[in-house]
């Protein structure tokens, strides 16, 4: 089971800040268009749907299921090449969008299209989290 990758701290700006913020105290938040309600991942200053920009933030549940996956066998990166084989996927929250993500808590050939799943976090520095997600 591969959980011991080591996430670097996230980049962020003015769009992104909120949500490495909430994970960082272990929330999924997303973005929610007042105008005309859509649900939004990743973070922006408009709704994708309508171009409004009148944006709310909100904490998701942070469950989901997984979309589709692959199985890396191999990775060059220092942070990633001992954690081999892991599973990267999208998962698809039960709000709607759908986050790239590392799954965890489990041996790699477990995972399944359609597995439910839920959000843990890895702190990073500045108050800042990554998300992952494990099997629920």
């Amino acid at each position: 089971m591969s959980s011991g990758i080591e996430y670097k701290t996230p980049a962020t700006d003015w769009q992104t800040r909120a949500f490495w913020e909430g994970c960082g105290r272990q929330e999924i938040v997303l973005q929610r268009c007042r105008d005309c309600g859509a649900i939004q991942h990743r973070p922006r200053g408009l709704c994708a749907s309508c171009l409004s920009s009148d944006i709310e933030h909100f904490v998701a549940k942070g469950t989901g299921e997984v979309h589709t996956f692959t199985l890396t066998q191999q990775n060059g990166m220092p942070a990633f090449r001992e954690n081999c084989p892991y599973v990267l996927a999208y998962v698809e929250l039960d709000e709607g969008p759908r986050l790239m993500t590392h799954i965890a808590g489990c041996p790699p050939d477990s995972v399944r299209i359609g597995m439910k799943v839920r959000a843990e976090f890895v702190a990073t520095e500045g108050q800042l989290g990554v998300p992952r997600f494990v099997p629920a």
